[in-house]
């Protein structure tokens, strides 16, 4: 399939076909306004009755010139100076049927220095005698008027104002969209700057401020979420301390107390001492497993990036192995387990260090809060290209909760959100569950 052409969207671009666009519609717009005016000129300023107005009145004057100055007919100076001071008019002054005198822009020409052939032409040209006296008799005169090529050139001088001033609108218009962009772009970045976060940037177009703006924006959400992320972490941490300093205080407590009766030495009895010392033992051992979920906590959220070494495996064969494990612990713990298993092949991306992880995480849970006298169901499944592994039991008579601090359920969790996977525990009454599913694609992916 062809790909169709696409007209570049950047900025130079823009503005070239906003310069191309203004110049035709400047070309357009001097053309209709000279056209206009030329139109006007031949129809109005030169028609017959305008042409004859003006030529009675510049009789008037020029008859007014001679009389109050005495000119003669022969009086070729003071002619040429009249037509000096009155632009785009032509005398021509007759003695008889003969010309004797042609004056115009300035200059006068008697008429035996001109070819025989130009008198004739000046005569056929302007026509029309009018006589009138000079102060050396009567002459007749002829009047030439080119005043409309003044007005021709003072179209021309508006059409190129009304063009210009167009061209001109149009790249000011351009401009002043693109200056709108850049303020409220600008007046954005303030805004996040003195910590708005919530206001998105406008993002409009596709050429260099529409990605700069998209870059602002992608940067605005990643601040965002590093600050959820920031709150949570701290919200989740402030609820482990809570949570911690209440589990290891009454241990310790308990421990403090048992050593002091043992350092008091007013015990005689050996199996007093023997019992206290157990206790004492007990205490101590669950201060270690507090520190060692502790451990396994920050070894996965005290770091910004943990470094996992994610590779291709055969997903069966993988999670049998890590499940058969999984049974054979919690049966030489005294549980009863129940495996059941897919039967397809299939892969997975995973690091099996920190997968183990997460499963002795899962043991370590059923250990503490599962009832013995039930069995222990280990399911996997492989459906819409997810394989999931699932950990369920009975929780144990007198047990109010299924994690005490949910240390190991926050680091699993963790865990396998960096394997691009996900994972969930839930409680209903008095039945646990724990699952945690990851990608799986065909096993000859491996």
């Amino acid at each position: 399939m062809t790909k169709a052409f696409r007209l570049p969207r950047s900025l130079n671009a823009k503005m070239l076909y906003v310069l191309l666009l203004a110049a035709a519609a400047a070309v357009a717009a001097y053309f209709a306004v000279t056209g206009l005016g030329d139109l006007a000129v031949k129809r109005i300023y030169l028609s017959p009755e305008a042409e004859s107005a003006r030529k009675a009145e510049i009789y008037s004057r020029f008859n007014a010139y001679v009389s109050e100055n005495g000119i003669a007919g022969e009086d070729a100076a003071a002619v040429a100076d009249w037509t000096a001071r009155n632009e785009y008019i032509t005398i021509l002054i007759y003695k008889g049927d003969s010309l004797n005198l042609l004056a115009e822009d300035g200059e006068a020409q008697p008429s035996d220095t001109m070819p025989s052939y130009e008198r004739l032409q000046y005569a056929s040209r302007y026509g029309k005698l009018y006589p009138l006296r000079f102060a050396d008799g009567l002459y007749h005169i002829a009047i030439g008027d080119s005043t409309e090529v003044r007005e021709y050139a003072l179209n021309r001088m508006i059409g190129v104002m009304m063009a210009s001033i167009l061209f001109v609108t149009i790249a000011l218009w351009y401009v002043r969209r693109l200056s709108a962009r850049i303020i409220r772009l600008s007046r954005e970045a303030v805004e996040i700057g003195q910590g708005d976060l919530e206001g998105p940037i406008t993002i409009r177009g596709e050429d260099e401020l529409a990605q700069l703006a998209a870059e602002m924006d992608t940067m605005r959400r990643s601040v965002i979420e590093r600050m959820t992320g920031e709150r949570r972490a701290w919200e989740a941490n402030s609820e482990l301390i809570t949570a911690i300093s209440h589990d290891i205080r009454t241990p310790m407590t308990s421990l403090i107390g048992y050593l002091g009766l043992l350092n008091d030495g007013k015990f005689t009895d050996p199996e007093r001492v023997k019992q206290f010392t157990a206790s004492a033992y007990g205490k101590a051992m669950e201060l270690k497993d507090l520190t060692d979920e502790l451990f396994r906590y920050f070894l996965v959220f005290g770091r910004t990036d943990p470094e996992l070494n994610l590779e291709r495996y055969e997903g069966r064969l993988l999670m049998e192995q890590m499940l058969g494990e999984l049974a054979f612990d919690l049966q030489d713990a005294g549980f009863q387990t129940n495996s059941i298993q897919w039967g397809e092949a299939c892969s997975v991306t995973a690091d099996p260090l920190y997968l183990k992880r997460v499963l002795d995480n899962l043991i370590s849970n059923v250990k503490k809060y599962a009832d013995k006298a039930e069995p222990v169901i280990l399911l996997t499944e492989l459906e819409d290209g997810r394989l999931t592994v699932s950990v369920s039991n009975r929780c144990a008579g007198g047990q109010g909760r299924a994690e005490s601090t949910k240390i190991g359920l926050r680091t699993c969790e963790k865990i396998l959100d960096l394997m691009g996977g996900s994972f969930q525990a839930r409680r209903e009454g008095e039945h646990f569950a724990a699952s945690f599913s990851l990608p799986a694609g065909p096993p000859e992916e491996i």
